[in-house]
Order: C-alpha cells, then sequence, then structure tokens
C-alpha cells in the first residue's frame, strides 16, 4: 500500500480513485460520470470526499460513501471522510455526456436536456423518450417509478422492449 503523504499532490490520485467507484444501482456508471461527487477538500490530516445524493434519502448513498472510504484507503489515504451536500440539489445536468452515453448502451434511456425534459406540468404533455435499444421515439411511461425512485419505467411501441429512463431533476 503506498501512503501519501503530500495531499496538494494527491487531488489527481484521488479523482482518478473516484472515477473507479461505480454506482450500486447502476453498475455502468462511476460516481463521477453519474456527478454526484461535488468537491475533494484536503485537510491538514484528513481528505474530505463531498458527495451531492441523487434524490434526498437516496439509499445507494451509505453503500456509495463506504465504497469511497475503501477505495482511497486502499489507495493510501490514512483517514478519509464523506460528507453529504443536499443544497444545491444535484441535477441530471451534473452527469457526464460519458455517463450518458453508458446508460444508453446499458439499455437506460438517459436524460434529455433539461429544457426538454424537466417540463412537465400536472396535466402537462408527456414527452416521447427514445428508446435506448431502437432509437424509436414511439414510447409509454408504464410508471413514474421503476426499480430505483430515480428511473421511470417506459416500453417501446416499435421494439415491444421495456426500458428505463433515467428521469431528469
Amino acid at each position: 500500500m503506498r501512503m501519501v503523504t503530500n495531499m496538494n499532490q494527491a487531488t489527481k490520485t484521488v479523482e482518478e480513485v473516484l472515477a473507479g467507484v461505480m454506482d450500486p444501482e447502476i453498475p455502468v456508471l462511476s460516481i463521477t460520470d453519474l456527478g454526484i461527487v461535488r468537491e475533494i477538500r484536503e485537510h491538514t490530516d484528513e481528505l474530505e470526499v463531498v458527495i451531492t445524493p441523487t434524490y434526498s434519502g437516496c439509499p445507494a448513498m451509505e453503500v456509495i460513501a463506504t465504497n469511497i472510504r475503501m477505495e482511497l484507503l486502499a489507495h493510501g489515504f490514512e483517514k478519509v471522510r464523506v460528507t453529504q451536500a443536499l443544497s444545491p440539489a444535484w441535477t441530471t445536468d451534473w452527469m457526464t455526456d460519458e455517463g450518458k452515453l453508458r446508460l444508453k448502451e446499458y439499455g437506460i434511456a438517459p436524460p434529455g436536456a433539461r429544457a426538454q425534459v424537466c417540463d412537465h406540468g400536472l396535466f402537462g404533455r408527456e414527452e416521447a423518450i427514445p428508446c435506448p435499444r431502437c432509437d424509436s421515439y414511439r414510447t409509454r411511461l408504464v410508471s413514474r417509478f421503476s426499480s430505483t425512485a430515480c428511473k421511470a419505467l417506459y416500453a417501446c411501441n416499435d421494439c415491444g422492449e421495456p426500458f428505463d429512463y433515467f428521469k431528469c431533476h
């Protein structure tokens, strides 16, 4: 195990380690692709990683915090603290383009641009979400919630396949 003594030189190492920590609910996304890593703070004797949940109360956050600690400890950081920041609230705008591409390749429709997707009023028209398998826009909402609160369940009218949509917010 390598001991990291100069924290200022270690920031790049920290970023590389965090890029390898995967989301436990969507294992093709790293926490950096997901955009939940808000800040890396270097204190005198401790490294602090600040994360923002995709939803307040997200059940995966404890697992993510533990995985961050374990990975950084394994890479030589002796004292690691993970804290959560709820403000500003996480938005899909923070996701990387690479992360959105990985979602699509995994079979989950990625969130679109905020102005296109997040404008649902109580009686607003539902936007067509493209199928991640065949790219058809002839899709329909099956359920506003899927396996996790951050996804909705859709079905494609062309290829007939159900798929998750990572909701914009």
